[in-house]
């Protein structure tokens, strides 16, 4: 069953991870700054979505497979 507390933990903690290692600087130096130049971004407005969901699915698919190899090689 899937636990949608933690998934949700974990899509908003690649989110936060991400934006700080994309923009740490402009974060760090003018971050109201920062989000109001979201919708003149050249990627779009929910690019910052778009890349947390890519990177997020790109995580599931590592655990997904990780644990089929464990259900694989693993005791029945």
């Amino acid at each position: 069953m899937i636990n949608w507390k933690k998934e949700a933990a974990i899509f908003v903690a690649i989110f936060f991870v991400l934006a700080l290692g994309m923009h740490f600087q402009a974060w760090m130096t003018h971050p109201i700054a920062q989000i109001e130049n979201l919708p003149g971004s050249p990627l779009g407005p929910w690019h910052p979505l778009y890349i947390t969901l890519a990177v997020y699915l790109l995580v599931v698919t590592i655990r997904l497979l990780v644990a089929g190899v464990r259900r694989l090689f693993g005791k029945r």
